[in-house]
């Protein structure tokens, strides 16, 4: 199953009260995961500036597995100054070549050139009164999808539309299968398994 992306600075470390808990298949054999998935998948974000990071981890998840991105999530944010659109927007050609030269995070030109153009995007978006929490919320009517906790889904008509919307805006690296994993990552869709502790724990 795709995951996707995060959300505190800090990894979290797995409770012992539910290390024996049943997760998704896709968080029970990493350590790292299993933090990720009981802390952070899944967990409403509303908050815009989170959102944005998390789409742009996402974006540079693309042909990859999460867990790489997730071990290299702390020299992503300090390369990118913690993910602040303001900062980002202002990057320019030698950031790129310094960014291209980071080992510590994927090193993909056409990547690291979205990100800073989806930070453009994003500021445009605020210049014109639109608010990115809001704008990503009204695809689900500002209440999470809950899945059915069988079925492995990698896009909906919701990320279809989201996605549309995003390109509409100037976004790039923001297919309906990233958008998806975003959607599951940030709460917007619940996608626990049916038989996950963490199902419906985000909404109770």
């Amino acid at each position: 199953m795709r995951v996707a992306d995060d959300m505190s600075h800090d990894h979290p470390a797995i409770d012992a009260s539910t290390a024996e808990h049943t997760r998704c298949g896709w968080a029970q054999n990493d350590p790292l995961l299993a933090a990720y998935h009981d802390a952070e998948w899944g967990v409403p974000e509303y908050d815009s500036r989170a959102l944005w990071e998390k789409l742009m981890l996402d974006g540079f998840q693309a042909g990859l597995a999460w867990i790489t991105i997730l071990r290299k999530r702390d020299a992503f944010r300090t390369a990118f100054a913690e993910f602040d659109p303001d900062i980002v927007a202002r990057f320019d050609d030698d950031d790129v070549e310094r960014l291209v030269g980071n080992a510590g995070i994927v090193r993909s030109r056409a990547k690291i050139r979205a990100t800073i153009g989806n930070a453009r995007a994003y500021l445009a978006m605020q210049a014109a009164g639109e608010e990115f929490a809001a704008f990503a919320w009204s695809f689900v009517d500002g209440t999470p999808v809950v899945g059915d906790g069988r079925k492995a889904l990698t896009r909906s008509p919701a990320s279809e539309a989201l996605s549309a919307a995003l390109k509409q805006r100037g976004f790039s690296f923001v297919g309906p299968v990233i958008v998806y994993a975003w959607m599951q990552a940030c709460g917007l869709v619940d996608d626990h398994e049916e038989r996950c502790f963490r199902r419906g724990a985000a909404a109770s």
